[in-house]
């Protein structure tokens, strides 16, 4: 901004009607009504650069600070994760069975208790095999009973043979010691007596009975695990609950076939939602802090902002991709949701927060009072008007505030002053003015 001739001043004179302008006392106006307003320009210029320099007699102003005071109150660390929430037990119900379902009994949200009916499948079919299974055992166990008493009676006239063999081999060995019969008759009288130890020996001895060869136990045991397969078929025409708990999905009809459904779903799923968890993922940079016993918060949008207890029940001691391309691992954890008939219900997207850390009667501050600088934190307490740089330990920190621990020798207390927003630009020993207003 240029003058001319008549509008230049001294600076005297400048510095005298500056001062008067700030001080709100101009007695007169000026000649030249341009001279006031180049007057203030400048003024605004000098603050804006200067911002803490005085106008008149360039001396140093004090500067002007937000100011915190410590407070004593319970701080905790908490971690915040998603995740779904689902019944402590859950089993799907399907069956191998080429079967038409008859009859369903249940509906979706009914509870049921482990045994009870959940459908009633045609047995027609499944009863023939039970049958024919049935029959096919008995026959096995007739025909081994026949078989055992042929044995016993067989081996009855091997033995009476056996006996009358040796009296023959006896006999003759004597006559031919005598040399009354020739050789040939004892050799006759000898292959007798091994015919009939042979045939003794082709007998199954069992508990010094005669019984039927092993091979019509084997068909015994195959037709009853055959007759048991059929009757437990025949059982499984009814399907039943196998826990107590909720029926939280019917994915069939009557008419359909038990086996025959889309995509393999099951056709019941039933889940224990007297007792419900929470599964989240923890960072692996996390999980350290995380534990057994932990408790935790869970809120949910169906509970309309109330927030219900649970506990950390269980980490899995292995991690898993987090995906989306990223390198991070995660480690599923279980939290089960400690209060009763609450609003949460399975299947929806709840949140934990899990108290990581918590000190009682901490001496706290907004997280933004503290700075580091060369590996040690500082507060910048007021006292006397003048900056001291206070180092102090951290403790549980928390989202918007922290501990902060004194060390040895320093009185930081509840009546301490902290500069709200702390700076190298306040160096120790600086005079400071607190605006009055208190930092967040």
């Amino acid at each position: 901004m240029s003058m001319s001739s008549e509008e230049k001043i001294s600076p005297e004179e400048f510095d005298k009607e500056l001062d008067s302008l700030l001080a709100g006392t101009t007695e007169k106006k000026p000649k030249n009504p341009n001279r006031k307003k180049i007057i203030i320009a400048a003024a605004i210029a000098i603050l804006g650069i200067t911002g803490i320099k005085l106008l008149s007699g360039g001396k140093d102003m004090v500067p002007v600070v937000d100011t915190v005071t410590p407070t004593r109150k319970t701080i905790q660390n908490r971690l915040t994760v998603t995740g779904p929430i689902s019944g402590t037990d859950s089993v799907d119900v399907v069956s191998n069975l080429h079967a038409e379902i008859l009859e369903i009994p249940v509906k979706e949200g009914d509870k049921v208790t482990k045994g009870q009916p959940l459908a009633v499948l045609d047995d027609s079919d499944v009863k023939k095999e039970a049958d024919i299974a049935k029959n096919d055992y008995d026959l096995a166990v007739t025909t081994c009973a026949e078989k055992d008493k042929e044995a016993r009676n067989g081996y009855a006239k091997a033995i009476q043979d056996l006996n009358t063999a040796q009296a023959n081999y006896d006999r003759t060995k004597a006559l031919f010691d005598g040399g009354s019969v020739p050789k040939v008759d004892l050799e006759t009288a000898e292959n007798g007596l091994h015919d009939a130890e042979r045939e003794c020996d082709s007998y199954t001895i069992k508990n010094g009975s005669a019984v039927a060869d092993d091979s019509y136990r084997l068909q015994i045991e195959k037709a009853k695990f055959d007759y048991e397969k059929a009757v437990e078929q025949l059982d499984n025409t009814i399907l039943k609950a196998p826990i107590d708990g909720t029926v939280v999905r019917v994915n069939t009809k009557v008419g359909r076939f038990a086996d025959k459904m889309e995509n393999d779903a099951p056709l019941f799923v039933i889940e224990n939602l007297d007792n419900l968890e929470l599964e989240i993922k923890v960072s692996e940079y996390t999980i350290g802090k995380v534990a057994v016993g932990q408790e935790a918060e869970i809120s949910a949008d169906i509970l309309n902002g109330e927030t219900v207890h649970g506990e950390v029940i269980s980490i899995s001691p292995t991690g898993e991709e987090k995906g989306g391309g990223s390198s991070e691992r995660v480690i599923p954890t279980k939290i089960r949701v400690t209060d009763q008939d609450t609003k949460l219900i399975a299947g929806i997207t709840a949140r934990a927060s899990i108290v990581l850390e918590e000190s009682e009667n901490a001496l706290t501050v907004p997280v933004s009072a503290v700075m580091e600088k060369d590996g040690t934190n500082y507060v910048q307490e007021i006292s006397d008007g003048t900056v001291s740089w206070v180092p102090v330990d951290i403790g549980v920190e928390g989202d918007v505030e922290m501990e902060i621990i004194p060390v040895e020798g320093s009185s930081l207390d509840e009546n301490s002053v902290l500069i709200a927003e702390p700076g190298e630009q306040y160096t120790d020993g600086m005079a400071v003015t607190s605006s009055g207003k208190q930092g967040e």
